[in-house]
């Protein structure tokens, strides 16, 4: 067997550029199409030495910061329906601790991203080095072990032939439906260097295609006869449909048998808005629509969806005597709240199941009622984008770059009040042209995020829209975009400070308090403002202040230009409205003090005594 000489690191790229993967049109592309990298103590010479061998293979992308990496690998990820994984490198201390809310977020959202932080010495001889925490009672510890609780698969290589095993598991949770999420593998810095023969066979061009798991036919038979028995049968279809490839089939089937469609926030955007059977989207920031549809359903078909809080509306969205059956590549999420599980990939089980319902259909007053629902919060999302208010609101903003986008386009967000705003009312002409990131609701996600989908995405435009907050918390990677040359567009709405959280707090009775900086702490009498233009203009983007709803339809139309043609960034800068909201008047199960001094009592949405007064 032919061997090579290699470091870790030069192996690891080696087989990094090896990898290949198949998109969803059966197209091969690289499984690793880009590294983001801040190099530093326990990264720069092992690992950074090996990337500059290959800098047209494997394109390294320099950040500002490694959280802004990770958010952009994850972003990349998500533009790619997971088929392609970006590949992230740090130093070994405050360097790889910043990573740790990146792999947060792509472990929630189930995306794959590698994480390479650097780590101290595996030999141990120099102890303590630079950055290293010690750990009196255990020197095998390292900061790295943080990334535990936050990774699908961890690996720490303190030999060089530990490559051997660890990277077919590494391709394999990077690849797999089911267990899609971040990996991390720790390279100590001396490991790093080390030199091993590897086998040349390592390094062979290697096609992952993601698998499409077949259903169990009893667990297909008892869905098929559930189905046949609903009156009132609801599809709901979420992320995992998407990664499948399965929303024409899933729009097909619901058509076959006249089923209600509706989505979650991973699945916004896989059914045309306009489509007779959509009900809109399901949940807390989904849809009265959606939401009356689900109470009356008798039978819920849920699909590729982990049924997230906002999709349940906490679990009292769907009526209580409702049968629960479930398509889903993970049986983690296919056995939830006991359903009758059909452990399947999405496209796969619906064709299967298709076969076995033939001749049946829903009701045909049943599927109609889909679209008299959504006409009525048509018109309600159509009264809030009306002109009215002295600032715009976010419905209105919205409203805006949803009439000036085309089909190709791709909207993003993440955190605050904007979930609501894009899941509830975007209408989507396009399939998968939308990524919340609400699984963490990560703030900051919206301008890195943005990065990693502009970078991914070979057609239309990115949109990111956020509030003054996320801006504040992440802005530099604007500036690594901007040095790049990879355009996108932000449209930052200033609505003076954390907004959503204000609308939580003081709606479950709290008073006001440090979230809107009227209420927060200082010692200026009239405390210092951001000039968020001037600022987005210094990270080299291009900047399009609005003053009213007009001027954001004439700034949003000249920031689409500016952004393709001069290969950056365009950032347009808005005053919003701090406390208008589109509701979708779900209930959210939160903590709140069952005692607060002074307040009377009364009952909350579930019926339970508390001692605040709520609106």
């Amino acid at each position: 067997m032919t061997a090579l000489r290699l470091t870790v690191a030069q192996a690891l790229v080696r087989w990094l550029i090896a990898q290949r993967s198949e998109t969803l049109a059966g197209d091969e592309v690289p499984l690793f199409p880009c590294a983001f990298a801040i190099f530093g103590h326990g990264n720069v010479l092992g690992l950074g030495s090996a990337l500059a061998e290959y800098p047209d293979r494997l394109p390294v992308w320099r950040g500002q910061t490694e959280q802004g990496m990770g958010l952009a690998a994850a972003g990349y990820a998500k533009a790619t329906h997971r088929r392609q994984v970006g590949v992230v490198t740090s130093s070994i201390g405050p360097g790889a601790l910043n990573l740790v809310t990146a792999a947060g977020v792509a472990h929630a959202n189930r995306l794959p991203v590698l994480l390479l932080p650097g780590d101290t010495f595996a030999g141990r001889a120099p102890d303590p080095v630079l950055q290293q925490v010690e750990h009196f009672g255990d020197p095998t510890t390292t900061v790295n072990d943080a990334f535990r609780a936050v990774s699908r698969y961890f690996d720490r290589i303190t030999r060089p032939e530990q490559l051997l095993a660890t990277l077919p598991q590494v391709a394999r949770v990077l690849t797999d439906p089911a267990d899609a999420g971040p990996v991390t593998l720790a390279l100590p810095q001396d490991v790093q260097a080390e030199t091993f023969d590897f086998p040349e066979a390592l390094f062979e061009p290697r096609v992952h295609r993601v698998p499409r798991p077949r259903p169990d036919e009893r667990a297909l038979a008892e869905a098929g006869d559930a189905l046949r028995k609903a009156r009132r049968p609801l599809l709901v279809l979420g992320g995992g449909v998407r990664y499948s490839g399965a929303a024409g089939r899933a729009v097909a089937f619901a058509e076959r048998h006249g089923i209600p469609v509706t989505e979650t926030t991973a699945g916004r955007t896989l059914v045309p808005h306009d489509h007779p059977l959509h009900a809109g989207p399901l949940g807390v920031t989904g849809s009265s629509s959606a939401n009356a549809m689900a109470a009356e359903a008798d039978l819920v078909l849920a699909v590729g969806t982990r049924l997230q809080d906002f999709t349940t509306a906490s679990w009292t969205v769907f009526a209580p005597e409702a049968r629960l059956v479930t398509i889903n590549a993970a049986r983690f999420d296919a056995v939830k709240h006991g359903a009758l599980a059909v452990v399947s990939d999405a496209d796969t089980a619906l064709a299967d199941l298709t076969g076995i319902l033939v001749g049946w259909r829903a009701r045909e007053e049943w599927s109609r009622r889909a679209a008299v629902e959504r006409s009525r919060w048509d018109a309600h999302i159509d009264a809030l984008r009306a002109p009215g208010t002295d600032l715009p609101t976010y419905a209105q903003v919205v409203g805006v770059v949803n009439e000036l986008s085309t089909p190709e386009d791709y909207v993003l967000t993440s955190s605050g009040g904007m979930p609501g705003e894009l899941v509830g009312g975007w209408r989507g002409d396009g399939v998968s042209t939308m990524d919340v990131e609400y699984g963490f609701s990560c703030m900051g996600y919206e301008l890195a995020g943005a990065w990693g989908a502009a970078m991914a995405r070979g057609e239309g435009l990115v949109t990111s829209l956020l509030g003054d907050g996320s801006y504040l918390m992440l802005n530099s990677e604007l500036f690594s975009a901007a040095f790049a040359g990879h355009p996108f567009v932000a449209v930052m709405c200033d609505n003076d400070g954390y907004a959503v959280i204000a609308r939580l707090q003081q709606g479950q009775g709290a008073e006001p308090f440090n979230n809107f900086y009227a209420d927060c702490r200082s010692g200026h009498a009239e405390p210092p403002r951001v000039d968020f233009a001037a600022h987005a203009a210094s990270l080299g983007c291009t900047v399009f202040p609005a003053e009213d709803l007009e001027g954001l339809r004439v700034a949003y139309a000249e920031a689409r230009k500016a952004a393709g043609a001069r290969r950056r960034p365009a950032v347009v800068v808005i005053r919003t409205h701090p406390t208008s909201w589109t509701e979708s008047g779900a209930w959210w199960e939160v903590g709140v003090p069952e005692h607060v001094p002074g307040y009377p009592e009364h009952r909350d949405g579930k019926g339970r005594q508390v001692r605040y007064t709520s609106s």
